[in-house]
């Protein structure tokens, strides 16, 4: 039972990590408020559409997320035959010789 917390918490480390590392790269493609001392207005219109805002890239990230979920939740099927336990019962019996009545 040892074992299976201490990898779990290892995953929710790594968990966390990672979501920090994703977090860490979305500030920093926050542009902010810049002050500066000449202030100049350039307008431009566009069409173009950014790639999160198609419907097929949220259902395929929701697709790789549950994979994701279901891959650490579950945490390999193949340990549990290994962390089974054989039970081995050693039955010893002792005979002795009683020299009262020799004949």
């Amino acid at each position: 039972m040892k074992h299976l917390s201490k990898t779990l918490n290892l995953k929710m480390v790594f968990t966390l990590l990672a979501l920090c590392f994703v977090q860490t790269i979305i500030w920093a493609q926050d542009s902010g408020s810049t002050t500066s001392s000449s202030s100049t207005s350039i307008t431009t219109t566009t069409q173009s559409e950014n790639w999160y805002s198609s419907p097929w890239v949220w259902i395929v990230g929701a697709a790789v997320f549950i994979l994701l979920l279901i891959a650490l939740t579950r945490g390999g099927g193949s340990r549990t035959d290994s962390s089974s336990t054989d039970r081995v019962t050693v039955t010893k019996t002792v005979s002795r010789d009683t020299d009262g009545d020799a004949v």
